[in-house]
């Protein structure tokens, strides 16, 4: 899966946890730049994004991420296994 591939996932994933149809994420998209993300909303993207890579995040992963760009290094890295 490519990169592209993987942001057009993910923007749906957020559209969905989100519900707002005009969010798009790009790599330095953070918390700070979606109104509605706070910390219970992170538990419910991490999870939704989980399912629909069909993969896990482990805690430090979670942790770690400082942007949206992080996210899907961590994505395509675990795909990639």
């Amino acid at each position: 899966m490519s990169r592209e591939e993987i942001y057009t996932k993910l923007n749906e994933v957020f559209q969905d946890v989100f519900d707002d149809d005009t969010i798009t994420v790009n790599d330095a998209t953070t918390a700070d730049d979606i109104e509605d993300w706070d910390s219970l909303e992170h538990i419910n993207l991490v999870v939704a994004v989980e399912n629909a890579f069909n993969m896990k995040f482990n805690m430090g992963e979670v942790n770690g991420m400082k942007n949206v760009g992080e996210m899907v290094d961590i994505i395509l890295t675990k795909i990639g296994e």
